[in-house]
């Protein structure tokens, strides 16, 4: 039976890096406009409740059915669904032969094992809803109950319709069953976290010391260098359809988008659009909206420092895209005396082409640490222009935290992109 439950924990522990990566931007987007600040207990927190919903579902439906079997066949009986409250205990007397022994009655019966594993599923959701999400008792136990529903329903469906039958029964005594282990874990996230700092005092804590992040602040960059390089694409492809086929024309063409979307967009909004969305201001020494010519220094300082980097990136991306179908043959074909010979036969091009990805990669990483050293955590681009970030309020205010002493407390207003 261990094994049953092993199997769906590993396959959680497979997924979860991926799903990690491909919902960190947005989940700390997320918390960043709620809270002001990502805090590495929040995001230990948030971690953790991801990796737990991920193996709870995997708990539901793994192991798979494999390709080759019928599942109308093999689980014939699967497809009444159990809808009589309570028989879970005929099922635990019927598994006990009809003894009162303890241990054919309790210690040895699977009816009751399933049942205690049913029990214990929605256990940590409950605890999650009130430490992480500060939910309330009743509040909890309707997640609970909706969480224990789609997880029988996805049983009911055969995951949905992937399969023509179900593969797993779906039982009324499980939602019931898991409900109750949601509100168990409500009431014992009381007396067991008790002893933890609330999140909110965290955040406020953080908050004090240092007003804007720096995580906050690189998110709402690189929102903003992808959406810029997205739509880059579109007045570019109208220029060519109107007739324009001049190559200085269609670099003033982006140059002047890149002025538009980090320029002109911040001078008469307050902040780009990235830096909208995380709930962040450009502002001057005197706290109004910056000038111009300051945003065009700014700007055009950030830009010597990522335009390199993007570019290569983007090189190394239309080089995958061209040579994607031949990628496989040429490694096959390629041998360690090829690339010697290409070496050998083009070392200017070679180094040439080194230095410009060493280049590409150490201007970036030079103004992130000339900015983290920095006695104020200024960057280039702020002292040279005068414009720095500040924070809006977040949209779900924490209470506030304790008074921070002096030589605990940072700069509030500098920033670092």
């Amino acid at each position: 039976m261990a094994n049953a439950y092993l199997l769906p924990i590993k396959t959680a522990a497979l997924i979860f890096p991926l799903l990690a990566m491909l919902l960190f931007v947005p989940t700390a987007i997320v918390l960043y406009r709620r809270h002001g600040v990502l805090s590495r207990w929040r995001g230990l927190s948030f971690a953790t409740f991801l990796y737990y919903c991920l193996a709870a579902f995997c708990l539901v439906i793994v192991p798979l059915p494999g390709p080759g079997v019928d599942v109308c066949v093999e689980y014939a009986g699967f497809g009444q669904p159990q809808l009589i409250p309570g028989n879970t205990f005929s099922d635990i007397w019927k598994e006990a032969g009809g003894s009162l022994d303890p241990n054919a009655l309790v210690l040895h019966n699977p009816a009751v094992w399933e049942t205690g594993f049913n029990l214990l599923l929605l256990l940590p959701l409950g605890m999650y809803l009130r430490y992480h999400f500060r939910r309330g008792r009743w509040t909890s136990a309707a997640i609970g109950l909706g969480v224990a529903v789609f997880f029988e329903t996805t049983q009911l469906t055969g995951l949905w319709g992937i399969y023509p039958c179900p593969y797993r029964l779906f039982d009324v005594d499980d939602i019931i069953v898991n409900t109750l282990g949601c509100m168990l874990g409500w009431a014992l996230a009381g007396p067991v976290t008790r002893w933890l700092p609330t999140l909110d005092a965290i955040d406020s804590r953080t908050l004090a010391r240092v007003p804007v992040p720096f995580g906050r602040r690189l998110i709402a960059l690189l929102l903003d260098a992808t959406g810029f390089m997205f739509m880059l694409p579109f007045p570019e492809a109208l220029y060519w359809f109107l007739g324009g086929r001049s190559a200085t024309s269609a670099f003033l063409l982006a140059l002047l988008w890149f002025a538009l979307w980090f320029v002109v967009t911040p001078w008469l909004t307050g902040a780009t659009v990235g830096k909208h969305i995380l709930r962040l201001r450009m502002v001057d020494k005197d706290g109004k909206r910056p000038a111009p010519w300051r945003l065009i220094v700014r700007e055009g300082l950030l830009a010597l420092a990522f335009v390199p980097l993007s570019f290569v990136a983007m090189l190394t991306l239309v080089f995958l895209a061209v040579s994607a179908t031949r990628l496989l043959d040429t490694l096959e074909n390629l041998q360690l005396s090829t690339l010697v010979g290409i070496v050998e036969d083009r070392p200017g091009e070679v180094a040439f082409a080194a230095f410009s990805v060493l280049l590409s990669v150490a201007l970036p990483v030079g103004f992130a640490l000339f900015a983290r050293l920095h006695n104020r955590r200024l960057g280039l681009h702020e002292l040279a222009s005068g414009v720095r970030n500040v924070a809006l309020p977040p949209t779900k205010a924490a209470p506030s935290a304790p008074e921070v002493l002096p030589e605990e407390r940072q700069d509030a207003t500098p920033s670092v992109l």
